[in-house]
């Protein structure tokens, strides 16, 4: 009994000093998985509810002005035939109907005015198919499309139409000098009064236009090369198991080219969508570098969308993977992916396809979603500090 005894306390001693390492092991893999990175928590009652009965259809352009007044453009895309009768003649019930197209709210929330959509005079044409929604320096809202679009509309923060840059109604033309093609997502140079058109869905290419006259001033596709719309691409599907975009490095934008974001530092980061990859430009044009995000995503593509942290030097920049249900918290200098804030999901800072990102002012973070999402999150910045390397949904602890 004795000798059996000892072989059980000595047995619990060598498990005991086995857990201690398991444990001493376990904190230090988790400590060598934490990264110093900005930290977010979402905001689950931002914004606030908008009145009227009125939904919001699929969010699909989202930006920040100087009083850090939001904005966000959607399509009103509700089923006709859902039970709260949205967008039915007659109604179905008293709720719901779509909210206008563009909705401006305060920094608390509040819905401040709702404006936009098809004119009976003519004036303008409304994009078939609202994609991308930017703010300049003097509060005016540019507004692009990715349906049958081949121009770029431009109001007042109030909704007074200004000006159409581009010939509606065109087709593809990765070269014209008088008309784009899908243009998803619209980002400006001040100093320089050029903006950045992301053209986009039908066109392959970035153009930069100047903001007063709406002339394309010049143009490139990926790698800087002049875009070729004839080029095939490798078949996804077909081109192996394992298929990665890396492998490939296709010499033009595979599209849409989804965005076009600046930097402070006189760079252009471009949205290769379904290439899984950013590529960085000097404004003329010039090739720099590039990175892939989730490489090996099929379909709709990693890299949806980007806005710089608020910082200074920019020293982060924030990448959207709508596919992934994540945004990449990225070092800008090395292009690696640091940390990552979302998943998947239908609950506050989940997402079911996050597509447009902006940041304010404090550096919070505002990002749309598309298809069946359809909302707008906020991710409150709380700093730079010791990170995972994934932050999930960001839910506060109390």
């Amino acid at each position: 009994m004795k000798r059996r005894n000892l072989v059980i306390g000595s047995t619990l001693v060598g498990a005991i000093a086995l857990l201690a390492v398991g444990q001493a092991t376990l904190e230090g893999v988790v400590r060598s998985q934490t990264v110093e990175a900005p930290l977010f928590q979402v905001d689950p009652y931002w914004p606030k509810p908008i009145p009227n009965g009125w939904l919001y259809g699929t969010v699909i352009g989202v930006a920040t002005n100087a009083q850090d007044n939001v904005f966000i453009v959607h399509r009103q895309n509700i089923s006709a035939n859902t039970e709260d009768g949205a967008q039915q003649n007659p109604p179905l019930a008293e709720c719901c109907s779509a909210a206008p197209p563009v909705l401006q709210f305060d920094p608390q929330g509040n819905l401040v005015r709702a404006w936009g959509g098809p004119v009976a005079t003519g004036e303008y044409v409304w994009p078939e198919s609202n994609h991308g929604l930017a703010v300049d320096d003097e509060g005016n809202v540019w507004i692009g499309g990715n349906g049958g679009d081949s121009h770029v509309l431009k109001f007042t923060e109030d909704g007074r139409y200004l000006a159409t840059y581009g010939e509606p109604l065109q087709g593809t033309d990765s070269n014209s000098l008088t008309h784009f093609s899908q243009v998803a997502d619209i980002s400006f140079d001040i100093a320089a009064r050029e903006a950045f058109f992301a053209d986009g869905y039908g066109n392959i290419r970035l153009a930069v236009v100047d903001m007063d006259t709406g002339e394309i001033k010049r143009y490139w596709g990926a790698y800087g090369n002049r875009p070729d719309d004839a080029y095939v691409f490798p078949d996804q599907r077909t081109a192996g198991t394992g298929w990665s975009a890396d492998q490939f490095n296709p010499i033009q934008f595979r599209g849409p080219v989804h965005c076009a974001e600046p930097s402070v530092d006189g760079l252009l980061y471009v949205c290769d969508r379904q290439n899984n990859r950013v590529q960085v430009f000097q404004k003329d044009g010039t090739y720099v570098r590039e990175a892939y995000y989730n490489p090996d995503t099929l379909g709709d593509g990693a890299t949806w969308d980007i806005s710089m942290s608020n910082d200074p030097e920019q020293r982060f920049m924030y990448v959207v993977d709508g596919k992934n249900a994540r945004i990449h918290i990225v070092n800008r200098e090395t292009m690696e992916a640091v940390s990552s804030v979302g998943q998947g999901g239908r609950y506050p800072g989940m997402f079911q396809a996050a597509h447009s990102i902006a940041v304010d002012s404090q550096g919070n973070m505002y990002i749309t979603e598309t298809y069946e999402g359809r909302r707008l999150h906020k991710f409150v910045y709380m700093g730079i500090g010791p990170a995972p390397r994934h932050q999930g949904a960001a839910w506060p602890e109390n």
